[in-house]
Formats: C-alpha cells, structure tokens, sequence
C-alpha cells in the first residue's frame, strides 16, 4: 500500500525536460521527503530529497542564513534561476568560488559532469585575471578553488595561484584527480612554493574495482603516492568522495579509516552524494539516489558507533539541508573522537555545526570561509613541543595540538533538474566564475535538462554524474 502523502512546504523548482520555472512542494510519505512538481507540458515529476523525517525537521529547526550579497549585477527578468549572475533575489554571499581554468582533462571518465575532454582552449592567463579581478570587486576575498576539467593539465597552474595570492586571497585550493601530483616528483612542491593551500583530492573508494566502475581506470596507487607527495610538499587534502549507490556506498567507513590513518596529511573527508546532469530521457530512479541523512547513517554503522550520526550539523552558512559537517580529533594512537562544543553559546553549540569556536553572529559565509580554510589547509607544525610523556612543557594546549590532529567529515547535496529546490539555490553560497565573469551558483550552473541542454554552461555530449 502506498503511503499517504502530507504535504510539508511550498518552494519552486524546475521542468527537467524543459527547465521552465515550476511550483514544486515538499512532501511526506511514511517517513520519506519528496519534491512533486508538474509541467503543463510534460508532466508530474517526483523524486526523494530526504530519507528520515526526524533530521529532517531538526536540520529545519536551524532556520535560515539568509543574507544580502555585498554585490548584484544581473536584472531579475525571468525568475530563478535564469537570472543568475548574481541577481537581487539571491541571498547569501560567496564562501567558495570556483574557477574552471580547463575544460580539459588527462583521466576519460565514463561519466563527467564538466563534459571535459582530452582537447580544447584553455582560457588565457589575462581572462583569469579578470575573474579574479570581478571577484576582488564583490568585497571581502573569498576562498578560491581552481577545478576544470582538470586543473593539473595546465602547466602555468602555478602561476594561476600566485596571481590569486598576490590579489590578497587567503585560501586557494585545487580540485584534482591526483595524476600529476602522483607522477611528477616535485610538482606539488611547486603549487606548494605558489601559495597553493589545500588538495581537494577525488577519492571514491580504497579498491580499484570502484575506480574502474566510476572513473575508468585502476587509480588507487596513483591517488596513494598523490597523497604522499603532498606531505612533503606541506599541502593539506580533503578526500572527496563521490557516492553512487550499489557502487561505493559499502566502502564509507574503509574510506574514514583510511583517511583518519593518514592524519594530519589528510585533513577532511567531503563526501558528496551522486547528482545526475547530462543527457538522461528517462528520470534517474529513486534507489539511483543516496540522501545527506543516509549518509550521516552510514558512517555510524560502518564505523561501529565511534562516529555518531548525532555528531553531525547543518553547515553554518547555506541552506540548512545542503550540508552537514561535523568535528573530530585524531589522537596519537589513531582513534577517532567527536570534538566538544567549545561553549553553549558559540556556533560550535549543536544548531549551528560548524565547529569554528567563533561567536555566532550574522557574519556567517565570512565565517564559514574561515573555518573551511583553517581546517583544510595542513596543520601548522608546534615548535618545540616534546613527543616524550613526562617531559615538562610551556603549554598543556600546545602538548594537545602535538598529541592529537583535527579532523573533519562533512558531505554536500548537490542539485539536479529533478531534486532541484529554488529555496536551497537562493540560499548557495558556492559559486562559479562563468567565462562571461558572471557569478552563479553551482548547481545553476551544472543545471541541465535530461536533453543535455544547460542554462549556463555549454552544452555537455555525454551523460553526467557528480
């Protein structure tokens, strides 16, 4: 028997065959989220959002993070989300800006949200600087993630970064697949010497069988010896994992151990749960789709309880069910812990989960810039601080920071055609630089239709998934 539908709230998505603006609506059956829409052309669509309907309503309770950009520069015409750039209906800042400086890649993924190919223009070392130029004129610098494609094809990568540095932006990080880094000695040292922070390192799994299903190809060695490389370079990785059920969803807790063995190099798993852009004539099925509280669920039963999923937050800034994050400590015998609040009143407190210790206020995308950046960057080093029990030291907390690492673990739902929430994207505060310079959310800006039609990137030839 089906179960009865309630209805929870009204939002607005979009037609995934045509990408018109709909009215759309949250929906409960049993104790499952939906988002039911219909087209007058095409029909009714339907697809789960959210699996438990209790961290539904305590990922609610957050309220909202809405504030004004500092800048919009494109006229509201047509509505959200087709006067993205950034319009006057957007409502939150920038936290993380991404700059796809290729469209090219050396890795030919069965499947690819960027559509990247082995051939292609990059563009110029003078149009980047005028993105990065635009992004300076929107106000206080944000964190900048140079992705593609593949950003390590690109052999003035180096370069790229230090122009980004020298217009005073604190946090730079690259999005890779890891080839370069493993099989060039020295290169990560060179991004490193660039001002280069972090490595947001695709990782789907720790057996080459996931490799070979999700990317093509026997890489796990490869992304090993990436990581090593890194260490010596001083650059802190994220693992990025992206979830595809009945692929690598099984290997959640393998990919924490994993990466909890290789602290304090490894800094954060970002898990990202599977969004389908591309050409798909038919909707992707319910079971194709894991959700963020899934997820949450996972990493408690694949760790054995060490990991809760009552250890988890919404994130500090975006809408409340797009994230969550959660803090942790590595001890010095390699065991995992939930971090404690740093007071009750600070956003480390249980409604806020961003884990900072920074006192709540409206300041929350400023913030949220600079607690990713403090966490993914590598770990500052104590100096002389003794490793020996016994030894009489200056500082209890600095014997801490020598004994123990942070460590994070969050995940981020990205939006297709057909989960798309026009309330979540208003909310966004991951951007794109497009060529044209216009500034667009992320999930605007992979948007496609199930043609393989987009609003705002060209138009990709191959089935996507991110």
């Amino acid at each position: 028997m089906n179960a009865i539908a309630s209805p929870l709230a009204d939002t607005e998505s979009v037609c995934p065959a045509c990408l018109r603006t709909l009215p759309a609506r949250r929906v409960l059956e049993g104790d499952d989220v939906y988002l039911v829409k219909r087209c007058p052309e095409h029909g009714a669509f339907k697809t789960i959002v959210w699996r438990g309907f209790e961290s539904y309503q305590r990922w609610g309770a957050r309220g909202s993070r809405a504030a004004t950009p500092p800048v919009t520069e494109t006229p509201i015409k047509r509505g959200c989300p087709h006067d993205c750039g950034i319009c006057p209906d957007h409502r939150q800042h920038s936290c993380c800006v991404l700059l796809e400086v290729t469209q090219r890649c050396n890795l030919n993924c069965p499947v690819c949200f960027a559509s990247a190919g082995r051939e292609g223009d990059d563009p110029s070392l003078a149009e980047i600087d005028g993105w990065i130029d635009r992004l300076r004129a929107h106000g206080s610098p944000v964190n900048i993630q140079l992705s593609g494609g593949e950003p390590t094809v690109r052999d003035d990568l180096p370069e790229i970064v230090r122009r980004i540095r020298a217009r005073s932006f604190d946090f730079v990080q690259v999005n890779t697949n890891g080839l370069r880094l493993a099989k060039e000695g020295g290169y990560a040292q060179s991004l490193a010497d660039a001002g280069l922070d972090c490595v947001f390192l695709q990782f789907d799994g720790v057996s080459d069988a996931i490799y070979r299903h999700i990317r093509g190809a026997n890489l796990l060695t490869l992304k090993k010896t990436a990581i090593l490389r890194c260490a010596d370079a001083g650059l802190g990785v994220v693992l990025v994992p992206t979830l595809v059920p009945s692929v690598n969803v099984g290997e959640i807790g393998a990919i924490i151990n994993f990466a909890v063995a290789r602290a304090p190099v490894i800094r954060a798993v970002h898990f990202q749960p599977v969004s389908y852009f591309g050409r798909y004539p038919a909707a992707p099925a319910d079971r194709d789709r894991i959700t963020l509280p899934e997820v949450m669920r996972e990493l408690e039963v694949q760790s054995d309880g060490m990991i809760r999923a009552t250890d988890f937050a919404p994130g500090s800034a975006e809408n409340a069910y797009c994230s969550f994050s959660g803090k942790f400590f590595v001890s010095g015998d390699g065991c995992l812990s939930a971090a404690a609040t740093e007071s009750a009143g600070g956003c480390c407190s249980a409604s806020s989960g961003c884990g900072c210790g920074l006192p709540a206020s409206g300041d929350d995308a400023p913030r949220a810039r600079r607690v990713v950046a403090g966490q993914w960057a590598a770990e500052a080093k104590p100096a002389n601080v003794p490793d020996i029990p016994g030894i009489k030291i200056d500082s209890f907390d600095a014997f801490l920071a020598a004994r123990r690492h942070n460590f994070s673990i969050s995940g981020m739902a990205f939006q297709d055609a057909w989960n798309l929430d026009l309330e979540r994207l208003r909310e966004c505060f991951i951007h794109v630089v497009s060529p044209g310079r216009r500034v667009i959310p992320f999930c605007a800006y992979n948007l496609t239709s199930m043609t393989g039609e987009s609003l705002y990137r060209m138009t990709n030839d191959e089935c996507a998934v991110a």
